[in-house]
């Protein structure tokens, strides 16, 4: 398998000097920098803002000029694609050679927006050119100090006039990827490509199917004691006769026929009473499993409901929580560790994803304080997010891009390197997608009807 070239840029170590003054007298004199909370608004390009915020630094440090200071915080992460890198480094024809630019700019109060307007004060603005290319390749620190920050309207820095000052650490590394696309929906037991550039080639194949938990625990988990338990505790009791969507699952194949990964869903989706939908309260679940020792291993748990008017837009949105869980051997339960929560708008759907970079330390150089001890295995990097032990260096995990309510979703999934030693390691990722892909469907109103692929009825008449 052949990975595709990502970059994904770093800022971090915020900080800020302000030049001392006294403060100003009276009712009206609004906002002073010296005193209020600060923040800034990060943007590469057209990414997505990002928003972080900046802690001042006492006057008297200021005053000793000191060196940059190191906070260990990461404010801001951009990922970039092949495509996202091609289009920031485009050779206009009129204009020469262009560079990514990333521009920060620093604001004096509270973070919000009032009236569509922010509720902060503009202090200023500096911009940091990149030069992405050289990043594909190796790590890249591109600022690692203080900057003056130019007032509004100002052009250079007036002589005599003390200036806030900026400190920041801008870096860019590379991140290749897995790519891998569904070329149908998850219920309609599609292939699964993987993407390489403009080639695709088949990798897996899916197996919708809906089933009883009963039926999966007979036929699947005969064996094994320690997954009978998972599924007991998970599923079952809350199955009862109502309005519920329960028993699907999708079983991950690789070409050769062998079944490499499996979600099953082990809790119904369940309305609420007197409602028509699954609330954060009692949430509908999935389990997904690796096959290990001649039968199915619990290697995650996903949570989904629907939260009402969650989006930007104000409509529904898809909420989620994903656990890795961690064997326990002595009861045979294992732990739930959760790596990811978020939610999704439901009309125009949007990402899932497991991320773990802010989870670690940012320092001043690329490299993180340890590597991993074995490729595809994230409890080590569970661990690390939680701060329990360092055997992992956290940073991104998976995506997968997931549509709305209504539309045809045939999800991409972005694996990071890092977490993919074999075919099975890719494959678990592939079936959660498609949980989470099938869980906008679960998730939905319980007034409006499923489509007919969803149906219990139809999938039994297939098997």
């Amino acid at each position: 398998m052949d990975p595709c070239p990502y970059v994904r840029v770093l800022v971090g170590n915020l900080a800020l000097k302000m030049p001392v003054a006294p403060r100003p007298a009276g009712a009206g004199a609004g906002v002073h920098p010296t005193t209020s909370p600060c923040y800034c608004r990060i943007r590469l390009n057209k990414l997505p803002l990002q928003t972080a915020a900046a802690p001042l630094l006492p006057s008297d440090d200021a005053s000793q000029g000191q060196g940059p200071a190191t906070t260990g915080a990461l404010a801001a992460a951009f990922h970039l694609s092949k495509a996202d890198l091609d289009r920031a480094t485009a050779k206009p024809s009129l204009f020469g050679t262009r560079s990514a630019r990333l521009k920060v700019a620093v604001y004096a109060g509270r973070r919000g927006v009032t009236c569509g307007v922010n509720s902060g004060r503009l202090l200023g603005k500096v911009v940091i050119p990149l030069d992405l290319k050289s990043a594909a390749g190796k790590p890249v620190v591109f600022h690692s100090g203080w900057l003056c920050i130019p007032k509004r309207g100002a052009s250079g820095r007036k002589s005599g006039v003390a200036q806030a000052q900026l400190n920041l650490t801008v870096r860019a590394e590379p991140d290749p990827r897995f790519v891998f696309e569904f070329d149908g929906e998850p219920e309609c037991s599609p292939q699964v490509l993987q993407v390489q550039g403009a080639m695709k080639q088949p990798m897996f194949t899916c197996k919708f199917s809906c089933r009883t938990n009963s039926d999966l625990r007979s036929r699947s988990m005969h064996s094994d004691p320690g997954t009978r338990n998972w599924l007991t505790s998970f599923g079952s009791d809350r199955e009862r006769l109502g309005k519920e969507r329960k028993g699907w699952s999708v079983t991950v194949h690789d070409l050769s026929g062998s079944p490499v990964a499996l979600a099953s869903m082990v809790t119904p989706f369940v309305a609420i009473p007197g409602s028509d939908r699954v609330s954060r309260s009692n949430p509908g679940a999935w389990l997904v499993l690796r096959p290990g020792d001649g039968t199915w291993k619990p290697w995650g748990r996903l949570e989904c409901w629907r939260e009402r008017g969650a989006s930007a837009a104000g409509g529904d949105s898809l909420g989620y929580r994903f656990e890795l869980l961690l064997p326990d051997h002595p009861t045979g339960m294992g732990t739930g560790v959760s790596v990811a929560e978020s939610a999704i708008p439901s009309s125009r759907g949007g990402r899932f994803a497991i991320d773990l970079t802010a989870a670690q330390p940012f320092g001043r150089s690329g490299s993180p304080a340890c590597s991993p001890r074995g490729s595809g295995d994230l409890t080590g990097y569970a661990a690390a997010a939680l701060g329990s032990c360092c055997h992992g260096r956290g940073g991104f995990v998976m995506s997968a891009a997931v549509q709305g309510e209504g539309r045809c979703s045939r999800p991409t999934v972005e694996v990071g390197v890092a977490h993919v030693g074999c075919a099975e390691d890719a494959a678990a990722f592939v079936a959660l997608a498609a949980a989470v892909d099938l869980s906008m469907d679960a998730c939905r109103l319980f007034s409006h009807r499923l489509r007919r692929e969803l149906s219990s009825t139809r999938s039994d008449s297939l098997r």
